[in-house]
């Protein structure tokens, strides 16, 4: 769905009144200034242009003579982070280039989490297109919509570098932007924290702390709720535990099966964990987590299928 576009960035009147610093992405050869912030890039025209339909429409609007300059080139201001810009910019023109900041973009290897942040809000803000989908496919392999990908991905490192609250973000960044398909995966692995991280936030590492919004905060605590209830139901992952009508052929010792599941019961009661998606050699526990999967972004307040949640991009 195509998402209205920002207004046009505006012109500073006079760069002078103004301390700028000039950022590492600066050609010598460019020709427009992006100022973000006190923070200016020299990039291209043409490389804008070709990449977003937005600059494109905006390199043929006429100049006003009073607008400000930079050796004789434009000075656009953008409305937003010059943190974010600096990331979208070095991946734009240099996806192959291992930094800091990118690592090989186009390749499998992981990227830092504000990468991705810049690309999807920046991405469709300016209708950078093929950046935006390249950000929401890591965060769709990060966080993926099946219970056969997710097991093949559990050996595999992610798209994303990880740290502390990375999931926290992810909610927040995929809810706002519409990426609908991530949150199932992502609410149900945030309840690996506990309800004080759901609701206080969750430090990064550094001097930030990863909130959820409300919104988020209710559908985390819900949802924990439902499944830690469900997960003992008949037909899903740990109804055999409760209840007493063993198949045949998965019990060839009742009393002992028993006495058995009468002991396990007791211990997952008084030790409360989500285990509806544990891997259990049992049929029905098997078929149990391939039914609270399907479930699971009804259970989350977001839709009855995950056939319905599309993305936005």
């Amino acid at each position: 769905m195509s998402q209205p576009r920002p207004p046009l960035p505006t012109k500073r009147q006079r760069t002078e009144d103004v301390i700028a610093t000039r950022s590492d992405v600066w050609h010598k050869d460019g020709s427009v200034v992006l100022q973000a912030e006190n923070t200016q890039f020299r990039v291209h025209w043409s490389i804008l242009a070709i990449n977003s339909p937005f600059f494109h429409d905006m390199q043929d609007l006429p100049q006003p003579p009073d607008s400000a300059t930079v050796d004789g080139y434009p000075v656009v201001e953008l409305q937003d982070a010059s943190i974010d810009v600096g990331h979208l910019l070095r991946v734009l023109y240099n996806p192959y280039a291992k930094s800091a900041d990118a690592q090989h973009f186009s390749s499998k290897q992981s990227i830092p989490m504000p990468v991705v942040i810049a690309l999807v809000r920046l991405g469709r803000k300016y209708e950078f297109t093929a950046l935006l989908r390249s950000a929401v496919e890591r965060l769709n392999f990060d966080h993926p919509t099946t219970l056969k990908e997710l097991s093949l991905r559990l050996p595999i490192p992610g798209r994303i570098l990880r740290y502390p609250g990375i999931v926290i973000d992810v909610i927040t960044l995929a809810r706002e932007n519409n990426i609908l398909s991530v949150l199932p995966e992502a609410y149900y692995r945030a309840l690996r924290h506990t309800q004080a991280d759901i609701f206080d936030g969750v430090p990064r590492g550094d001097t930030t702390v990863a909130s959820l919004a409300s919104i988020d905060q209710r559908r985390c605590v819900v949802g924990r709720e439902a499944l830690l209830v469900k997960q003992f139901q008949r037909s899903y992952t740990l109804g055999w535990l409760a209840n007493w009508d063993y198949p045949a052929a998965e019990c060839l010792n009742p009393a002992r099966c028993s006495t058995q599941r009468a002991s396990l019961l007791s211990l997952y009661l008084n030790n409360p964990k989500i285990r509806i998606f544990a891997a259990m050699p049992r049929k029905s526990t098997l078929a149990g987590r391939e039914k609270a999967w399907n479930e699971l972004p009804n259970i989350f307040g977001l839709s009855p299928s995950w056939d319905e949640l599309k993305n936005e991009i």
